[in-house]
């Protein structure tokens, strides 16, 4: 399963023109991603058929949400199931980087029966085989990660042990730094089959589709 994250609407069109299995489509690239603009959505919804999962994140930086800031993530998440998203990705944490299981909670529930994942945030959490059953527990289906290192390759020894461990009871989806230079190692080394990864190149702005067709071939 190869999942591209698109921060703008280009990227999305050339990764749902490709090979990708989804996109996750999301806004604002150097702050890890945001919510994406609704009506970028719903044209790229209208013309492909590819799977969009859309993120929920009103703000870059931590994952503690104020309440005016989690109300707008409940907003956002019945106007996106609304017009059609295929699943949502999103994650909130307490005050102490701990998984908030009230509110994401409450999210899952408005997501009705789109499956959700949980990103990157889950790398920031001290105990990560407390935290993944917290997941599972909680419904989510997918939790994006690098094995709560800076990126995948750095993390692969964490990614392989939460694969064998967990890899039968959630999705998990390695991103952080995956291109095609190193997926076919990633994917020998810990097991994983579902990967994530921009497909930007170096010194590139946008997805390159080449890149796309050598993850899906290489993580195959």
């Amino acid at each position: 399963m190869l999942e591209i994250a698109c921060f703008e609407i280009t990227s999305a069109e050339t990764a749902l023109k490709s090979v990708a299995d989804r996109i996750e489509f999301c806004d604002n690239i150097n702050l890890g991603g945001t919510t994406p603009n609704f009506y970028e959505f719903r044209y790229l919804k209208s013309n492909y058929a590819t799977p969009i999962y859309v993120m929920i994140r009103p703000k870059g930086g931590s994952f503690f949400y104020s309440e005016a800031e989690f109300t707008e993530m409940k907003s956002s998440i019945i106007s996106f199931r609304e017009a059609g998203a295929d699943g949502f990705v999103f994650g909130v944490l307490d005050v102490n980087n701990e998984i908030d299981e009230e509110k994401n909670t409450a999210l899952i529930a408005l997501a009705g029966d789109r499956p959700c994942t949980f990103h990157r945030a889950f790398d920031r959490t001290a105990d990560l085989d407390k935290s993944i059953q917290t997941l599972i527990s909680l419904g989510f289906k997918t939790v994006l990660t690098s094995g709560g290192k800076p990126d995948a390759m750095k993390g692969q020894e964490n990614l392989k042990e939460l694969i064998s461990k967990y890899g039968n009871q959630i999705e998990i989806l390695i991103g952080g730094g995956v291109r095609s230079e190193n997926v076919q190692q990633l994917k020998e080394f810990t097991g994983g089959t579902s990967f994530h990864s921009s497909a930007i190149l170096k010194y590139d702005t946008f997805a390159s589709e080449e890149e796309i067709k050598k993850l899906k071939m290489l993580s195959s």
